[in-house]
């Protein structure tokens, strides 16, 4: 495996502006159209586009292929890696999101943004350089939305299976889900029963999401990324029957016993255009998520305890 080595712009000012633009560029070239499997062309149609964004970023794609309903999809990834020829990973972090989007939406938050994400933060930390024996994978996965859910063919299902197969190491799982949309206006922001009036009523801010189980790797996350921007963010770690906490392909990972958290802007608990044809890509803040994206960056430099290439 090729060791890639992210020499990041020296302030998030600068970058912001050019980060916004090809965030943009990502959501409206795989989000659209509805892309599932039932819409297999426009699904291919992403695939394809994720896979020539990762090789023009100078990575290496590869294709986790398998069948799911009669027809074959597939998750993509690529990966930093500072490990010896022809030794195993002693830890890897996955950076993810899921590239389909629901029946009768084309996807643009859901999840043309977390997949735009993960494609800017292969981009940006490119040459960033892991400590020994430490891999950084990112992976764009296939059939996350319903009828696929939480099912074996569902693409972490059967990425996370594979790395239990394996007898991976998997260190933390950070799972990008819903990313694009931030309003200062009021009482714009909903939350699970239990949870009113200990988080913002505004939906102004970006969530580090997991279940108890994962409580630690919120907590570092959380307080990693706050380290490096001053975006808003706050975290949650909470019972998995908590509404929202794991409704992402995070929960795939903890189901083979692996540490994973969402990365969200909360979904239908703040976005009006949640699984409808009005999830389109002019909804989105992109300047916002430049500034997430930008801070992430820093964030996973820290978790994964690298150095700059």
């Amino acid at each position: 495996m090729a060791v890639l080595t992210v020499t990041p712009t020296s302030t998030a000012a600068v970058l912001a502006p050019a980060l916004a633009e090809r965030l943009r560029g990502h959501v409206v070239a795989i989000a659209s159209r509805e892309h599932n499997t039932h819409t297999s062309a426009e699904l291919e149609k992403a695939a394809a586009y994720i896979e020539t964004a990762l090789v023009q970023a100078g990575y290496r794609a590869t294709r986790q292929e398998y069948a799911a309903g009669g027809q074959k999809v597939r998750n993509i990834e690529a990966s930093v890696s500072n490990v010896a020829a022809g030794k195993r990973p002693d830890r890897i972090f996955i950076v993810g999101a899921h590239y389909d989007s629901a029946q009768g939406a084309p996807g643009a938050n859901d999840n043309g943004s977390g997949t735009a994400a993960v494609l800017e933060l292969a981009r940006l930390l490119k040459t960033m350089r892991p400590t020994a024996g430490t891999e950084v994978r990112f992976v764009l996965f296939v059939n996350e939305e319903p009828p696929w859910f939480m099912g074996e063919e569902m693409g972490s299902m059967v990425h996370a299976a594979e790395m239990k197969r394996q007898g991976q190491n998997v260190k933390a799982a950070l799972v990008l889900e819903t990313m694009g949309y931030y309003t200062d206006k009021p009482n714009t922001q909903q939350l699970p029963p239990g949870l009113e009036g200990r988080y913002p009523s505004t939906g102004n801010f970006i969530a580090f999401v997991g279940t108890l189980e994962s409580s630690a790797l919120v907590r570092e996350a959380l307080a990693a990324f706050r380290a490096s921007t001053d975006f808003p963010a706050h975290g949650l770690a909470a019972p998995a029957h908590t509404t929202g906490v794991t409704l992402s392909d995070h929960a795939s990972y903890n189901r083979h016993g692996y540490p994973a958290l969402m990365i969200t802007d909360t979904a239908f608990m703040r976005y009006p255009y949640y699984h409808t044809a009005e999830d389109t890509p002019d909804k989105l803040d992109y300047e916002s998520m430049a500034r997430v994206v930008s801070g992430l960056a820093k964030t996973i430099v820290a978790l994964a305890g690298t150095k700059q290439g």
